[in-house]
């Protein structure tokens, strides 16, 4: 059963307009500016989660057409299980998997690039359960520089131009789904963090302001969709863990990328302090670019119990 907080109904007029403006995955395209940012948040039983939550900003249907060729970012670079909190939930992915085959997508990859052994991390993940049809799913682990390509980044300040997977472009519809954990570098890692899996050379990020050139990244790789896993949450110890972690049974969906990493800082306590989308740099700094609402207030907040 779903319920309907007050912003909800409140701003249900703009959540209607916010639905006609689904972005294009684009490479250095205008941005598109995300006011009254519909989010859906799902609790309750894991394995209805992800389609509680997609069905809370307008159904699957909206982002995956027929013989779509669809491209999903889970975090799986690290070797350990979902239990730590420092991967994304294997059956969660196989969820959004089954929703997107049953939209009529004729290809799936699921794609990250490993920061330890790529046939552990597969292992630890558990993320080949997530490839229900073998013909039409299929896992790519980045491991080489001929699998990127050099895109510019007009008007970057950090970053003049970067090298994207190519398997970006190739896809009809890109899906972002993180786990949230806290970071090391960037205090959390949520959606625009975890889009740092599809660049070749990570290092070079570390040589300068980390938290403008992750949100310089997010100006060239949009996302149609964002999820993230937030049903056991790693709240120290960050990226790879173990540290300690919350368990939450949450899935939130939402276009906005920046909106729906304001909204999962807010949904427990990080380090044991509470913060704001607006207390973390790289999201400060993406919400500066235009690239979405920082705002919870600001938000259309749909919440479903299943």
């Amino acid at each position: 059963m779903g319920n309907i907080t007050r912003r909800d109904f409140l701003k249900i007029g703009a959540g209607a307009v916010a639905m006609t403006l689904l972005p294009k995955f684009f490479l250095g395209s205008e941005n598109n500016r995300a006011t009254g940012s519909l989010i859906g948040v799902a609790h309750g039983e894991k394995s209805k989660l992800v389609k509680a939550a997609i069905d809370a900003i307008g159904g699957i249907e909206k982002f995956i057409d027929q013989e779509d060729q669809v491209l999903i970012k889970p975090n799986i670079s690290f070797a350990a299980n979902s239990e730590w909190g420092a991967t994304t939930n294997a059956d969660i992915v196989r969820q959004l998997v089954q929703l997107c085959l049953d939209a009529g997508a004729k290809k799936i990859v699921i794609i990250d690039y490993p920061l330890a052994n790529a046939e552990l991390c597969l292992e630890k993940s558990g993320i080949e359960s997530a490839t229900v049809d073998k013909q039409k799913v299929s896992i790519l682990m980045l491991s080489k520089e001929r699998q990127f390509t050099e895109v510019e980044v007009p008007d970057g300040k950090e970053i003049t131009s970067v090298k994207i997977a190519k398997e970006l472009k190739k896809a009809d519809k890109f899906i972002n789904f993180p786990v949230a954990k806290t970071h090391s570098a960037t205090g959390v890692s949520i959606g625009l963090k975890n889009l740092m899996g599809v660049i070749w050379d990570r290092g070079i990020f570390h040589q300068v302001n980390i938290h403008q050139a992750i949100a310089e990244l997010a100006t060239v790789v949009k996302p149609h969709l964002t999820l993230v896993d937030a049903t056991k949450v790693l709240t120290s110890g960050g990226p790879g863990g173990p540290g300690k972690t919350v368990a939450l049974d949450k899935v939130i969906a939402g276009v906005d990328v920046v909106a729906v990493d304001s909204y999962a800082v807010g949904i427990t306590p990080w380090y044991n302090k509470s913060f704001k989308g607006s207390s973390v740099k790289h999201i400060a700094a993406a919400a500066g670019l235009g690239l979405g609402e920082i705002d919870t207030e600001k938000m259309i907040i749909k919440e479903v119990d299943v």
